[in-house]
């Protein structure tokens, strides 16, 4: 379960941006997901909460808003923008390989306009902070 791992690294950003920003209180934190990271929104979220530092005053009311980043892909040959159905183009093994390691997108995917595989993935990978919202110390 690497939601958890992922959940760490998000507490951890966290509490460095509250720290630098002098927020004495964390009160929402958009996490934006993406589509390629093929992760099970229930479990990230309730790692979440699990890793949240319970000893850390800043992080009692703390709510995590989070947000599923679709797939965005431009061709490279035709200039094509198209958003692919990962689960729907690849069979199970290629959503799980992509899962692992999104550059294999470009062995199971292709352009729906001209069928190339080669393509740049704009948006959909990694787990990103959008948005932390808090109260400053006075």
């Amino acid at each position: 379960m690497h939601e958890y791992a992922l959940a760490d690294a998000v507490i951890a950003a966290v509490r460095k941006t509250a720290a630098d920003e002098r927020l004495a209180r964390v009160l929402r934190v958009e996490v934006r997901v993406g589509a390629l990271q093929s992760i099970d929104e229930h479990t990230f979220a309730r790692a979440l909460d699990t890793v949240r530092p319970p000893d850390d005053a800043r992080f009692a009311a703390v709510e995590f808003a989070l947000s599923l980043v679709p797939v965005r892909c431009r061709c490279r040959p035709c200039g094509a923008e198209y958003g692919p159905e990962v689960g729907a183009e690849a069979d199970a093994h290629g959503a799980e390989a992509i899962h692992f390691v999104p550059e294999l997108a470009h062995s199971y995917l292709r352009c729906p306009r001209c069928q190339s595989p080669d393509f740049d993935i704009l948006e959909g990978r990694g787990v990103t902070i959008g948005r932390i919202e808090g109260e400053r110390d006075e």
